[in-house]
């Protein structure tokens, strides 16, 4: 995966315009893809490595793999493979890149990959002594728990050893160790649980009490990536909207985001449309990077929005926006090398550690909501948006081929996006008549 020298311009103009067959040959040359690499991109995974991968398969679910383009993280330029069904998603983070390099891209950076395991303790009959004690032991705990060759080789494995109080719960005091461990390019999930459950009898020897549970948490807060980026104002300026109306309408949704949950809810939820997509094109766990994501956003006893979005005058007057969040992710293990598309995926991202990849996913997140609020701060969310699913709704008619364009195109212009009323246009779009086929002009039957 590694990349030799920068790699061409990200910045693909009109590529949504190209047909299937153009933008495939496009990306191959661009990321240097191989025929058989090009076959796994559109072929994806076969029946039986399903089988292998999950228990009770009796098929595989598909879902489209789109191409984020215009994306410059640290100066290098990245095209990120999506896998998304909602429409609008890769065309807004596009746009959204394609701004940010109007300030040089977005800069990002990130911890080392350190996650957190948890052992839970009971019945301990002095918490203040089994702590000391727990302390004490803490070079020889971590020495038992380098349990990965692998992963030590690499320079990673057990780093610290913490001890939490919960003096009053519902099933009485319990005292919680955290083992803290460095799983360098895995997210290292496995690698963290075998540990824990490697020093449970330890840790029950030296505080008295039993182990219940022995496992990692998804609230990853040692393992953060963030993204930042700075735009002139004046590349948000339109026939409609100037830019600093538009830059202080994105300041003004996102101060709705950080005072109030409800909001902050949808605000992160369009973040993750970005991340998730990503996540999945990858073979990464989706689900444990929302769980962390979302505990974070709550960290302070409040939930609020991860994004931070305001207006600064010098240089010259930009919008200045930042994400920080929990982002443990992997490009060794697990689905990353089980499933042939997430190869590709990440051969197309060009990524040579998992940090690198947790800070393009920032940057990725970072963008999905600008181009959200961008859109909402303006004409609303639901034009661009509509005029996509209205697609959907032509191909669940029915529609093929050339069809879907034209059924859509007739949805939006009605202002009808409904299923019942595609069926309605498709069955006499198909209708004969006396015309003949050039006569069936677009828009006129």
């Amino acid at each position: 995966m590694s990349i030799s020298g920068q790699r061409p311009s990200s910045r693909l103009s009109g590529f949504y315009q190209k047909s299937l067959d153009e933008r495939v040959r496009i990306l191959a040359e661009w990321a240097q893809l191989t025929p058989a690499e090009v076959a796994a991109l559109q072929e994806g995974l076969g029946l039986a490595q399903a089988d292998k991968m999950i228990e009770n398969v009796v098929g595989r679910f598909s879902l489209p793999l789109g191409i984020g383009a215009n994306f410059i993280v640290n100066g290098q330029e990245r095209l990120v493979p999506m896998a998304i069904e909602e429409p609008s998603v890769v065309a807004g983070v596009s746009y959204a890149a394609r701004l940010a390099r109007a300030g040089g891209g977005f800069r990002a950076g990130s911890t080392e990959p350190v996650m957190i395991a948890q052992i839970q303790l009971l019945d301990v009959p002095d918490p203040a002594q089994a702590e000391q004690a727990i302390l004490a032991a803490k070079e020889r705990l971590l020495a038992l728990a380098n349990t990965s060759p692998t992963i030590a080789q690499l320079g990673g494995g057990p780093v610290d050893v913490q001890v939490r109080q919960l003096p009053e719960t519902e099933a009485g005091p319990m005292t919680i160790v955290h083992l803290l461990f460095d799983t360098r390019d895995a997210m290292g999930a496995n690698a963290v649980n075998t540990a824990a459950e490697i020093i449970a009898p330890h840790l029950e020897q030296l505080s008295g009490g039993r182990a219940l549970l022995r496992i990692l948490s998804n609230l990853t807060d040692q393992r953060r990536a963030w993204a930042e980026v700075t735009i002139p104002v004046r590349a948000f300026s339109t026939i409609d909207y100037p830019g600093r109306e538009v830059a202080q309408g994105i300041v003004a949704a996102n101060a709705f985001a950080l005072a109030d949950p409800y909001r902050a809810a949808t605000h992160n939820k369009g973040i993750f449309n970005g991340i998730d997509a990503v996540l999945l094109a990858t073979g990464n766990d989706w689900r444990a990077v929302e769980a962390g994501g979302h505990a974070y956003a709550a960290r302070d006893g409040r939930y609020r929005a991860l994004t931070e979005w305001r207006l600064v005058e010098e240089p010259t007057p930009s919008l200045f926006g930042r994400l920080e969040m929990p982002l443990a992710v992997g490009i060794v293990g697990g689905a990353t090398r089980a499933h042939p598309t997430a190869q590709v995926a990440l051969k197309i991202l060009g990524v040579e550690s998992a940090r690198e990849l947790s800070e393009i996913l920032a940057a990725v997140g970072l963008a999905q909501n600008l181009a959200a609020l961008r859109a909402l701060a303006t004409h609303g969310i639901q034009r661009g948006h509509m005029r996509l699913h209205a697609r959907q709704v032509a191909v669940a008619a029915g529609a093929q081929d050339e069809e879907v364009d034209e059924i859509a195109r007739l949805l939006v212009q009605e202002g009808q996006i409904r299923l019942a009323r595609a069926r309605e246009l498709l069955e006499e779009y198909r209708r004969p008549d006396d015309r003949g086929p050039d006569d069936k002009v677009r828009g006129s039957w």
